[in-house]
């Protein structure tokens, strides 16, 4: 950030009085800038003992498998963003069970969240951001192609528990990959 969003000032980096990390500060107007991490919201959704996976049509990872996700806008709910994620990537209506999975990615400033949901009939379709969409059972999930890490523990987490028939929250912190 170099200038201020509130009156265009140039801003400079310090800790102002009363914070313990450093932020973005206009020495114009006094406007402290937060950057804080973003949410990525999405949907599980079940039909029988198949998942719909979306294929992606944009960057990143063009081309590559991923649950209907992404980010949560100003002024919706966690819950109202999952739906309209899904609504927008696969044209899909789901009902919305318990959040299943929680996984912040500090690295990227981001925290996902994933609803386990249900969906209320077959009628969906590609959206903007999707090539294509498929239901997928546990044994044909393409796991090389999977777009995310953060997906691929979520589906992990799904089989494990389906077969151990036994849901619960999901929480972890991913750190950086193996390089």
């Amino acid at each position: 950030m170099n200038f201020c969003s509130a009156c265009g000032a140039p801003v400079v980096l310090r800790v102002p009085a009363g914070d313990s990390l450093p932020r973005h500060v206009c020495d114009a107007c006094g406007s402290i800038h937060y950057r804080n991490p973003r949410l990525v919201v999405g949907a599980l959704p079940e039909w029988e003992d198949r998942i719909l996976l979306c294929r992606r049509a944009i960057e990143p990872r063009h081309g590559k498998w991923t649950l209907p996700a992404g980010f949560m806008e100003n002024g919706e709910s966690v819950a109202n963003a999952a739906l309209r994620e899904t609504l927008e990537e696969a044209c899909a209506r789901v009902e919305l069970g318990e959040m299943y999975t929680m996984i912040s990615v500090p690295h990227i400033h981001q925290v996902h969240v994933i609803y386990r949901s249900r969906l209320l009939d077959l009628d969906f379709a590609p959206g903007i951001e999707t090539l294509e969409l498929r239901l997928f059972a546990e044994d044909e999930i393409p796991w090389d192609e999977i777009a995310f890490r953060t997906i691929a523990i979520t589906l992990r987490h799904f089989f494990a528990d389906r077969r151990a028939g036994a849901w619960r929250l999901h929480t972890e912190d991913l750190t950086l990959p193996p390089r």
